[in-house]
């Protein structure tokens, strides 16, 4: 059998905010529900709640000078120089956000020009045919611009690409809002270069769909749910959590086994499944279902690394900064080594859902 270009990830580089914030720290907060009337339960009842559902005790926010351009250069430098790879050989910065810029003194999204631009202009580079451009897929966006990444390379399209996840999370959500503590900050990124192999090896298999017709708004922005809140026009990123929770459950396993059907693996030859860090409670429903439609047995200890306890949820950033800890040795109980599979998965809004199958070189 001859040999065939595969995608590798040969870098990765995050960027983790300054800012802790603990969930005493929403203790001041006054709750309202989606028809605007406040919540009749004290803070910290609202808080302990939330902790025991999404088992989230802090998050990380940016620093009021930073947007999500600049986490997102750093988390580019950071890949780079992991993987050594010189910049002036990238064919590609693709940068995958949903929100652009929020200033903390203006909650405007900016968009111009690209965030991925912006980023190029920061690392310098002056190669043209290092095409820089941004997508949007909600929260699978980074794990979309993986597979993006790997038509390209598959294409002969493309040798090297830079793939950013990057979101400030916490600059549009509405503090009345009991979901507004999901929300958090960060960037991560990888180069992912072509390499031959007469193997499989890197990105082997990935599906997606998306759910438009009967589930486009199930993320959404919207006014504060605060009738008084002192900007009226102001909008925030707002959740129909249950409906979506109960969404996640029923697609994000199939989708799953789609990307193991086409790589020819079944559940048992994967070593960490890493899934977009969304609500501890829901992923580890997610994999309990996944673990049953694969008839796979017991789910083998270790295997799902998580970071939603003490990063939150990052959106787009959660995989790739996932992915960094990990390959770093920065996650206590997890490893990876060369000839493991690996998922990843991610659910979001539009719906949409995606999952990629990984051999690590």
């Amino acid at each position: 059998m001859g040999s065939k270009l595969y995608s590798i990830i040969s870098g990765t580089g995050s960027y983790i905010p300054t800012e802790i914030v603990k969930n005493n720290d929403f203790l001041g907060n006054e709750f309202y529900d989606e028809s605007g009337g406040k919540i009749d339960k004290p803070s910290y009842e609202i808080i302990q709640k939330f902790e025991e559902i999404t088992g989230i005790i802090e998050r990380r926010y940016v620093t009021d000078n930073l947007v999500a351009s600049d986490i997102a250069f750093f988390a580019a430098e950071d890949a780079l120089e992991s993987s050594m790879a010189d910049r002036e050989s990238l064919d590609y910065i693709i940068v995958a956000h949903n929100f652009g810029d929020v200033r903390a003194d203006n909650k405007r999204s900016d968009f111009v020009p690209s965030l991925s631009a912006r980023v190029k202009h920061k690392l310098k580079i002056k190669n043209s045919k290092t095409i820089a451009y941004d997508i949007s897929f909600g929260c699978p966006t980074w794990l979309q611009g993986v597979i993006q990444s790997d038509y390209y390379i598959r294409a002969g399209d493309a040798r090297k690409i830079m793939v950013i996840g990057t979101e400030t999370l916490s600059r549009i959500s509405d503090p009345h809002d009991r979901d507004s503590m999901l929300y958090s900050d960060g960037a991560g990124a990888v180069i992912i270069e072509a390499r031959e192999s007469e193997k499989p090896v890197g990105v082997i298999s990935h599906a997606a769909r998306s759910d438009t017709f009967e589930h486009s708004h199930m993320l959404q922005m919207k006014r504060s749910y605060n009738p008084y809140h002192a900007i009226n026009s102001e909008l925030f990123l707002k959740m129909r959590g249950h409906e979506l929770y109960e969404y996640a459950l029923r697609t994000v396993p199939f989708v799953i086994k789609e990307s193991l059907d086409k790589a020819n693996l079944n559940l048992n030859d994967i070593k960490k499944t890493l899934i977009h860090q969304a609500n501890a409670k829901m992923d580890e429903a997610i994999l309990k279902r996944l673990f049953k439609l694969c008839d796979a047995g017991e789910i083998p200890e270790y295997i799902m690394p998580m970071t939603i306890s003490w990063l939150g949820n990052s959106s787009v950033a959660t995989l790739p900064t996932l992915l960094d800890l990990l390959l770093k040795g920065k996650l206590d109980d997890h490893d990876l080594r060369s000839g493991d599979n690996i998922i990843f998965a991610s659910v979001g809004a539009g719906m949409n859902i995606n999952s990629v199958v990984y051999k690590m070189p």
